[in-house]
């Protein structure tokens, strides 16, 4: 097997994981009910949960890296139409999926069209599709030396700015911080997200895209070093891919030692996208693509990646199924009281337990939205934009 195919396979395993985690964490059976790594911190704070969407954003660079070279045999508008194209519609598909189904029950139980001024702008699709847009015009122009230069400057930038900008008592707080106050004074509460205890602050606003941004330059970055760097058949022999691979993990435990230092005084938060959060969930993912480089391209252990390729393969097309799936789920109504979503939990997996039946639920539906995937990829079927 190439190097370069062993590669893209631990990419794509990567790659699934997210996705597979993130439909778990997702789509509980009951979320009240959910075990702990499977909730989000509250504010401030850690949790395995918490490593999913930066990881994601951490892949979209990882094959940014890949791209590049093909990019070179283009001229500079044609890039930049695909830059522009591919963020546009991956923005457009985030803000229609929260808008979907673009009907609601009025007070009556009758359908009223969802009106325009209470949908969500901003959300998960939307914040890959912006980082993915920044980050992919900062590696066109620059150079790695300079990326990371940049990559540096936006996350002391945003430590800067939240303390700056918001002169409330805590502006790190929840009920008052610069993230918020720029959302709604662009955008009004009604466009924003409504979760965080009837709080209109959205954990994807449009400041936090700045140190984003830089989970998409770091996994570009680390693509790009893997591929100099992280070699098993060429003239240096295994040597090579073994200092490599030293210096990636050291790299990435180098940055938890870092995230961890500036936590004491800008705290981990990802619903604030804090820098340090930035820097820990990158030091992570560059010790796990570490681990998976190494079983799958030395230890030639595959088995089991096929599972995680599946996903990896159609990551956006299969997000998007997770998603309109759980919303018809919730939509639609086994009785005035019940969704069809509540009806399941309640009648197929409590049995198992309230917090075990909740994880088969996730389990289940996660399974289902992979089979969707594999039928697609045993007919070599690819959805991208």
């Amino acid at each position: 097997m190439k190097i370069a195919a062993q590669r893209f396979t631990a990419l794509d395993v990567f790659r699934g994981m997210t996705i597979c985690f993130m439909i778990i964490v997702n789509t509980p059976g009951n979320g009240d009910t959910s075990y702990a790594p499977l909730h989000h911190a509250q504010w401030h704070g850690f949790t395995p949960t918490d490593l999913v969407f930066p990881s994601f954003l951490f892949a979209v660079g990882n094959a940014m890296s890949f791209v590049m070279p093909k990019w070179a045999t283009l001229s500079q508008s044609q890039v930049l139409w695909k830059i522009f194209k591919r963020t546009f519609i991956i923005f457009l598909l985030g803000f229609l999926m929260y808008w979907f189904p673009f009907v609601k029950r009025d007070i009556t139980g009758n359908f009223i069209f969802s009106p325009f001024d209470e949908t969500r702008v901003f959300g998960v699709l939307q914040r890959i599709a912006l980082r993915y847009g920044v980050a992919s015009l900062i590696v066109y122009y620059c150079k790695p030396k300079t990326t990371v230069i940049i990559s540096i400057i936006f996350l002391l930038a945003y430590w800067l700015l939240l303390y700056t900008l918001c002169d409330a008592a805590d502006p790190l707080g929840l009920q008052d911080n610069a993230v918020m106050r720029i959302d709604q004074w662009l955008l009004g509460e009604k466009h924003l997200y409504h979760d965080n205890g009837g709080v209109a602050f959205d954990p994807e606003g449009l400041l936090s895209t700045l140190p984003a941004v830089v989970n998409v330059t770091g996994g570009y970055l680390t693509g790009k070093y893997i591929q100099q760097n992280v070699r098993l058949n060429d003239e240096t022999g295994q040597g090579n891919f073994f200092k490599g691979l030293t210096v990636l993990l050291l790299f990435g435990a180098a940055l938890l030692f870092l995230a961890y230092s500036w936590n004491l005084s800008f705290p981990v938060n990802k619903k604030l996208w804090t820098s340090s959060f930035v820097v820990l969930t990158i030091g992570i993912d560059c010790i796990l693509l570490a681990a998976l480089i190494y079983i799958i391209s030395y230890k030639n252990k595959t088995r089991w990646t096929y599972f995680f390729e599946v996903f990896g393969r159609n990551p956006l097309f299969i997000y998007l199924l997770s998603e309109l799936a759980a919303i018809l789920l919730y939509f639609f109504r086994i009785d005035e009281n019940t969704t069809c979503y509540q009806w399941l939990y309640q009648n197929i997996f409590i049995h198992a337990g309230a917090y075990f039946g909740s994880l088969l639920f996730a389990i289940a539906f996660m399974i289902l939205c992979w089979l969707a995937g594999y039928f697609l990829d045993k007919r070599k079927i690819y959805i991208k934009v």
